[in-house]
């Protein structure tokens, strides 16, 4: 009889996780994230490697009669370029990903200048003080127009700016503001989808630890350019037989996920994934007694689909933990991250 999945430790997960998410890596400038998941890797005593596009590969092996799983996660976050220097010193921004401009007001930003120097700052509307600007403030839409970033520095004017060593292309990363609570809720920004990170270094270390003998061999494929649609479009290893992308589940009116559960989506914006694989994970849930919640996003795209328009010759499905709020300020429980974990940990002993 195939065991029951061990739980994850929630502890480690945690600490990865937040340390993940404190490690700006919007699309494009991920390789600090990259980075820590490369030395926790090392210190689990596995050996991961990169590909020529910057995305990280590591493999478990399973049982040699055993099928060729790969799950993907992406470390790329949404975050903003520097479009323009403006007169008055302050910045426009150009997003990296797709989120509404009106989620990100307000929100404290690092500025990433060429050397490595960071410096710290605010996103506001043009017209933010309403002892100023009174009902205008209110009526004002909110885009990449009206938005700006106040420097934290003598910014006064565009030359006072440039000698901050300020410019154009310079990479914008969010403040995350994450919280774990003693309830065991984790908001952030950026779970959207460093939770399936941590959790794919936690389901490894569950299966070292355990030393759980795996039917299938995992590879786990971490790709950094997911939030602009290519990140699993190259780099999936050529002997996989299925995939898995493991992202976060859109929690909200009329979905059927939820911050507490593990969620297979059959369909988004691309439409329908493998039903037959869909079926597999369904009775690896039922066997580790997860409530998994079936869905479906209208406006999602994952790694599965990149690697599918890609012509990536295996089915594909995609899992996640519940997240409230996505491509805003998320909220997602750790009883997600552990359901997610142990879903997969009962695939691959199954």
């Amino acid at each position: 009889m195939t065991p029951t999945p061990p739980d994850l430790d929630l502890a480690y997960t945690t600490n990865v996780l937040l340390r993940l998410l404190e490690t700006p890596s919007p699309t494009g400038f991920t390789d600090d994230a990259i980075r820590l998941v490369e030395h926790e890797l090392d210190l689990l005593g596995v050996q991961g490697t990169r590909t020529r596009k910057g995305a990280l590969l590591w493999t478990l092996p399973g049982a040699q009669s055993g099928k060729h799983v790969t799950f993907s996660a992406h470390v790329d976050t949404l975050g903003a370029m520097v479009k323009e220097v403006k007169s008055n010193g302050r910045l426009k921004l150009t997003s990296l990903g797709g989120y509404d401009p009106a989620t990100i007001e307000g929100e404290y930003v690092r500025v990433h200048v060429q050397g490595g120097e960071t410096l710290s700052g605010t996103i506001l509307n043009v017209k933010q003080s309403t002892h100023i600007f009174g009902p205008e403030l209110r009526d004002l839409r909110r885009t990449e127009e009206t938005l700006e970033v106040r420097l934290d520095e003598i910014a006064r004017t565009a030359a006072e700016t440039l000698t901050l060593g300020v410019n154009v292309g310079d990479f914008v990363s969010f403040d995350p503001r994450a919280v774990l609570t003693p309830s065991g809720y984790l908001k952030s920004r950026h779970i959207d989808n460093k939770a399936a990170v941590a959790i794919f270094l936690a389901v490894t270390k569950a299966a070292l630890d355990g030393r759980l003998s795996l039917a299938h061999t995992a590879s786990f494929f971490i790709s950094n350019y997911e939030e602009v649609g290519h990140g699993a479009s190259q780099g999936i290893p050529a002997e996989t037989d299925e995939l898995v992308a493991v992202d976060m589940a859109a929690v909200g009116p009329g979905q059927n996920s939820d911050e507490h559960c593990v969620t297979l989506c059959v369909k988004d914006s691309t439409g329908p994934y493998d039903h037959a694989l869909g079926n597999r994970l369904r009775v690896a849930a039922t066997h580790a007694d997860l409530d998994l919640r079936v869905d479906i996003y209208p406006y999602y795209g994952s790694d599965a689909s990149a690697a599918w328009r890609a012509g990536g010759d295996y089915p594909a499905a995609l899992i996640g933990p519940g997240v409230d709020a996505s491509h805003a300020y998320e909220r997602t429980h750790v009883d997600a991250l552990n359901a997610t974990g142990r879903l997969m940990l009962a695939y691959l002993t199954s």
